[in-house]
């Protein structure tokens, strides 16, 4: 974008479908660099600040911590096998990581399931779903 073409903060939040303050929370960790400022001192964006944070935005939706995210930014503006078996490494323990979560909310919904259904059955004196959570 050429300088008369910069977008104020609520343009970058809109075309990237990010939230304001979390686009202000991204430039104090670091993820996004300190916009440049115009002459009444309010932010301003170009093309590279919409792609790097519709880069950040995707990778928080696909759960990447900020670390992660940090790393795959420092990766993606490299080149080769190292950085190609670099971001597969990451890609591998997130998604083991994602696999442990979704193994864990199965579980939940198992035991919650259980409970439900003793609940429908009516035979017990007490609320089954709150003796699993009184740990009976």
């Amino acid at each position: 974008m050429k300088p008369d073409s910069e977008i104020a903060i609520g343009e970058l939040s809109r075309r990237t479908q990010c939230n304001i303050e979390t686009v202000r929370y991204y430039e104090r960790v670091g993820l996004l660099p300190k916009p440049r400022r115009n002459a009444g001192r309010y932010r301003r964006y170009d093309a590279d600040d919409v792609g790097r944070l519709s880069f950040i935005r995707r990778a928080r939706q696909l759960g990447f911590t900020l670390d992660e995210v940090r790393a795959l930014m420092r990766l993606a503006a490299a080149d080769g096998d190292a950085v190609r078996a670099e971001v597969r490494g990451l890609a591998i323990t997130h998604l083991t990581q994602v696999r442990a979560k979704i193994a864990d909310l199965q579980a939940m919904e198992r035991i919650i399931t259980g409970a439900i259904r003793e609940c429908d059955a009516g035979q017990r004196p007490r609320c089954p779903l709150i003796e699993v959570l009184s740990g009976a």
